[in-house]
């Protein structure tokens, strides 16, 4: 008998999952693959015949089918709606199953019969269909066999894995390729029409890979294991398989502990275990790609896509570009469903990621998804209904007043507001004030007039010209564009045109840097010292050498680019004039309590922007370049500190970034804490956080800052990347402060390696410690090109902000990379450019 579940509490605002039926299966179906579509489920029925329920109109009795006479091991639903097809397998035979036919033929009285389409083929683990519902997949032992929906005929039988096949997917772009994955570790692509193997993986853990599904949109594979790791990998048009990220659900609970947290009891227990240290892994038993409904409020992240994930203690919903944890159901936490720990799993939702009106609710505006579940330890099923507005609201996360690009100007009393007052003007306009005789030299005979004696007579009189030639019309110039615009659909850099050895020795680049207009590239040494290049590499270096007794950590730009910046690690921050190897301003070692971690020009100029220790400082400055031969150890440059701005939580500042290129008030730093702090230099207080960004402190920011010679969308600028060791490259939107994507293709395990925006807004770049370059699109997890001339690992890229033209060659997009430390090949820089045009 079955009988429906218990509606949960009206007073419950955050309800996320109503158990609509629940039944008694006569025998244990843990090991069984159940089925359901957004009309239909099916379960075994005391093992030899099957129950099928209508999710739509369940005031209609179950349909009944019977036919096979061993226990069923596995039943899946067509892609298709007229007709729906069925199918379900055992050790005797595997039956399609027409279920229009089969409700006529129960209201006409006559028992409803199936087509034999596979006879004998042993133990079925799993089946799957195509999407024109033609052919089913069989997973027998270590084989697959390709059967026809239509009559029992075997179209081909796979081979390769060494283990068991546990799951198989049809790609739905292409339905003659086929994804199979097996207790061998591996998983392998098929070509049905060639009948042939395109791709096998390596192992890739050390459990086996029970689950797999694809996302059409993203052209993206996803693959859970038994102990709970998740990848997922792209597949190129010639069907090789990169991957893009790998998700260990054990440590993503534990990062997201707060959202997981409950009032059960089940909770307690559950930290206990986790202190205890005796928790065991759950296998990944289901994956289900989705797509957030338009209604979202988290429609604005990337294209919605998502996966459901199915395991022995509940569901989880995963961002597909962030890899991030959207929310989790946990069923102990619900008193009214009957299952609380589940053997199998099934999830359906509509077209879209629409899933279908269900007419239980009585609410055709509430958006589901439907799930069949099967118990661990009793014989019993139940069809739950989850909610997934109610699931993503509960956790909204929205900021809503936070733009790099200010709405207002700053206040009367804000630190931006702050000048200096120069001494000299100050001790000038005094005396003027005294005395109004100015000083006068000591000789005047300089201007006395000659009284022309010793001048020569005038030999020759005054004689016009008359024969003056008209100069004819007047010629006009034409005047040249000053800047010309940055192709915004140009191709990502691929080729390699240059590369330049900065220093005789091994002497490691730590950190380099584009000047505004693209002519010149600053880079900074660990030998304390920084070269000034033309971007061509052609012409030789301006060394500023001798100041720094520590590497230099930090190099920078003024907005102007009459200025350059150096900070190292002995504490002391210079500016230098460019070309000028004597520096005009020097912040000595008195000033900052450890070592400057970010140094740069803020606010077109007006400031410098440095982080050490657990504070932001922000001085005023004046320049002087004047010499004095005599005087010349004096620092006639002033600077004055206009505010000191701390983190909210007392840890220290690994990196920081700021706008210069316009006016902007906002500020970002990242803690050793593994948090991102946005600070507000209107205000000069902190306004948003972002704990936990990464597994690990965050050791770069990168803003889209974009360039002089491209303009983007307001939008745009609001972009920002977070990178952090183990733990990947993140993209983020200031206003939200929520992660909108998320690049791990690259490697990135003990190295500090930086990213970057490129100006037209469209591609990242990333250093990597497998000697190559990664670019990536950003509106795509994959990676776009890996450049691989490089001997060793990759740590700083900058793109070049201008269009540079060198001979016949049009570099449409530049590209610097410098390697690590302790290396030759750490002294090199390599520039790549787009493809001859």
């Amino acid at each position: 008998m079955w009988s429906h579940g218990g509606e949960t509490s009206a007073e419950d605002e955050c309800l996320m999952v109503t158990e609509r039926f629940s039944a008694n299966c006569g025998l244990l179906v843990s090991h069984v693959q159940l089925a359901c579509c957004p009309s239909h489920c099916v379960y075994p029925w005391h093992g030899k015949e099957l129950r099928v329920h209508s999710t739509c109109h369940p005031e209609l009795e179950p349909l009944c089918l019977t036919g096979h006479h061993e226990n069923i091991a596995a039943v899946v639903f067509g892609n298709g709606t007229n007709p729906l097809i069925l199918c379900s397998a055992s050790r005797d035979y595997i039956i399609s199953w027409d279920i229009e036919n089969c409700y006529s033929s129960v209201k006409k009285g006559v028992i409803a019969k199936g087509k034999v389409i596979g006879t004998l083929l042993g133990d079925v683990h799993h089946l799957s269909m195509c999407p024109s519902d033609n052919r089913t997949a069989a997973c027998v032992a270590d084989k697959i066999y390709i059967l026809s929906t239509k009559k029992e005929e075997i179209l081909q039988v796979l081979e390769g894995h060494l283990g068991s096949v546990t799951a198989t997917e049809f790609c739905s772009w292409d339905e003659n390729i086929i994804i199979s994955v097996s207790e061998d570790r591996t998983f392998v692509l098929w070509d049905l029409m060639k009948r042939e193997m395109l791709y096998q993986s390596a192992v890739l853990s050390a459990f086996p890979l029970l689950s797999v599904t694809l996302c059409e949109e993203n052209r993206q594979l996803i693959i859970g294991s038994a102990d709970e790791q998740v990848w997922s990998f792209t597949i190129s048009d010639d069907h090789r398989c990169h991957l893009v990220s790998k998700i260990d659900l054990h440590k993503m609970k534990r990062r997201h502990r707060k959202l997981l947290e409950s009032k059960s009891e089940y909770t307690g227990e559950l930290q206990r275990k986790h202190a205890d240290g005796v928790e065991t892994a759950k296998a990944v038993l289901r994956i289900t790609a989705f797509r957030l409904p338009l209604g979202s409020s988290h429609k604005q992240d990337k294209n919605g896509s998502c996966f459901w994930m199915g395991s022995y203690d509940g569901l989880y919903l995963i961002n597909m570009a962030t890899s991030e944890l959207y929310s989790a159901l946990i069923l102990r936490d619900y008193t009214t469903l009957t299952i609380s720990m589940v053997a199998s799993w099934t999830i359906s939702h509509g077209e879209n990621g629409n899933a279908s009106i269900s007419l239980l609710s009585h609410n055709p505006a509430n958006d589901c998804t439907l799930c069949v579940v099967a118990s661990l330890f009793d014989p019993c099923v139940a069809l739950l209904e989850v909610w997934v507005h109610g699931v993503l609201d509960s956790h909204r996360c929205l900021q809503g007043n936070l733009s790099v690009i200010p709405s207002a100007p700053p206040m009367p009393e804000s630190p931006l507001k702050a000048e200096l007052v120069r001494k000299d003007a100050c001790s000038t306009s005094r005396k003027t004030d005294r005395s109004s005789v100015k000083n006068q030299p000591l000789v005047f005979h300089t201007q006395i007039k000659s009284s022309g004696y010793a001048t020569p007579n005038r030999k020759t009189m005054f004689n016009p010209k008359t024969n003056k030639k008209s100069p004819g019309p007047m010629k006009t110039k034409k005047a040249k564009c000053l800047f010309a615009d940055y192709p915004a659909n140009t191709a990502a850099p691929s080729v390699l045109y240059t590369q330049l050895s900065l220093a005789d020795r091994p002497t490691p680049v730590s950190s380099l840097q584009y000047s505004g207009d693209g002519k010149y590239i600053l880079c900074g040494l660990r030998d304390g010292s920084a070269l000034l290049h033309k971007s061509s590499l052609a012409d030789t270096s301006t060394i500023y050498t001798g100041s720094h007794d520590g590497a230099v950590s930090t190099v920078g730009w003024s907005h102007s680019r009459q200025w350059l910046l150096t900070a190292a690690e002995d504490q002391t921050v210079r500016i230098w004039p460019t070309g000028v190897q004597q520096s005009v301003l020097i912040l000595g070692s008195d000033r900052f309590p450890m070592p400057v971690k970010c140094a740069q020009f803020f606010y077109l100029d007006k400031f410098l922007l440095l982080a050490s220790a657990s504070a932001l400082y922000l001085y005023l400055y004046h320049l002087d370049v004047a010499r004095d031969d005599i005087k010349r150890y004096q620092q006639k440059s002033l600077v004055k500190l206009a505010g000191t701005f701390h983190t909210s939580t007392g840890t220290n500042i690994t990196c920081a970034a700021a706008v210069n290129e316009f006016f902007s008030y906002i500020v970002l730093t990242g803690g050793k804490d593994r948090s991102v702090t946005v600070f507000d230099m209107n205000t000069g207080c902190i306004s948003a956080s972002i704990t936990d960004s990464h597994n690990k402190a965050v050791h770069h920011i990168s803003q889209n800052k974009g360039s002089m010679f491209c303009s983007q969308g307001m939008d745009s600028y609001n972009l920002f990347l977070t990178s952090a060791i183990t733990d990947g490259v993140k993209l983020w939107d200031m206003r939200t402060l929520r992660c909108v994507q998320r690049f791990e293709s690259h490697h990135n395990r003990c190295h500090p390696c930086t990213t970057a925006f490129s100006p037209c807004g469209r591609y990242i770049a990333t250093g990597s410690e497998d000697s190559a370059a990664y670019l990536y699109d950003i509106r795509s997890s994959g990676y776009l090109q890996k450049l691989q001339r490089h001997s060793d690992v990759v740590l700083n890229v900058a793109f070049n902000p201008s269009i540079p033209e060198v001979s016949s060659l049009n570099l449409l997009l530049a590209i610097l990379f410098t390697c690590p430390p302790l290396f030759p090949t750490g002294r090199t820089l390599l520039y790549y450019t787009t493809k001859q045009c």
